[in-house]
């Protein structure tokens, strides 16, 4: 992100310019890792998914043990105000979060639920231009669901894919295929990870390792409508280095192609070029 951008945060009840300091040393968020997010994206005068970005918001703290102080609709408001306040056309980010001020019995590991706070961040953060990313496979693996809160957008997750996102740009790529526990493939470090093999579409069934992706979901929708076979199921990393095209979807990027994973070379192919107006035609429409 650059070192500064338009920003504009909603909390405790009043919009403020800037990125104001809303945590202290104290805050369970702090130094106990409560936090939860979620990302939306707003693009050319459109607002892809922004009701379910919150609603999963809502599902992600009830996952921690906190406690929701607003519904997903009342977040979606908050959202329409505050991009009145940028440019129609500009390229923002829109950010809720949720996290626990105080925490819950003697050892204060547990958040406190009746001490959630929310604020929403929005910002300038333009989308990365679709000119193909290099990949490589990590060593770090994602949790399972007994090991962390790995379906729920939690910023505890992040450390461990900063982790892998850091190993590979010291390789030289973009970003990371990460394993789910038992070595089958998970996502990238930073997106969900379609395949494509003979014209056919592959993507990682949704094991609760990893989260299950707004954007993931919208596409498998509209390639599936527009008469594309997609298959939910275990992919091994020796089919990803024989894949004929790969791409990934999430909220930093939509929609993004991936031209290098280790030392395999791929062409942006037709599968990619059909997915990606797909979504935008139905961003736009």
């Amino acid at each position: 992100m650059a070192d500064w951008s338009q920003t504009w945060t909603y909390v405790d009840g009043e919009w403020l310019e800037g990125n104001p300091p809303i945590l202290g040393p104290r805050s369970h968020s702090m130094w106990q890792a409560s936090t939860v997010y979620d990302g939306g994206r707003a693009f050319e005068g459109v607002t892809p998914d922004l009701d379910r970005h919150c609603a999963r918001l809502n599902d992600s703290a009830l996952a921690l043990g906190l406690a929701p102080t607003k519904k997903a609709s009342e977040i979606l408001e908050l959202m329409q105000d505050g991009l009145t306040r940028f440019d129609k056309n500009a390229e923002l980010y829109l950010r809720p979060m949720y996290w626990a001020e105080g925490e819950l019995g003697h050892m204060a590991v547990q958040p406190l639920p009746e001490s959630t706070r929310f604020c929403l961040s929005i910002y300038e953060w333009p989308l990365p231009k679709p000119t193909g990313l290099s990949v490589c496979l990590s060593s770090f693996r994602r949790p399972g669901p007994e090991q962390a809160p790995a379906s729920a957008k939690a910023a505890c997750l992040y450390p461990n894919q900063a982790r892998a996102m850091k190993e590979a740009n010291g390789r030289g790529f973009d970003n990371a295929v990460v394993l789910d526990p038992v070595g089958n493939v998970a996502e990238l470090a930073t997106a969900n990870l379609f395949m494509v093999k003979d014209g056919v579409v592959h993507t990682p069934a949704a094991n609760g390792t990893f989260l299950n992706g707004i954007t993931r979901q919208r596409m498998i929708g509209l390639l599936t409508s527009a008469g594309l076979d997609v298959h939910e199921r275990m992919i091994t990393t020796a089919e990803l280095l024989d894949a004929d095209e790969l791409f990934s979807t999430g909220n930093y990027g939509a929609v993004l192609p991936v031209n290098r994973i280790e030392e395999h070379q791929l062409k942006t192919g037709p599968v990619y070029r059909r997915a990606r107006d797909l979504y935008w035609e139905w961003a736009h429409s």
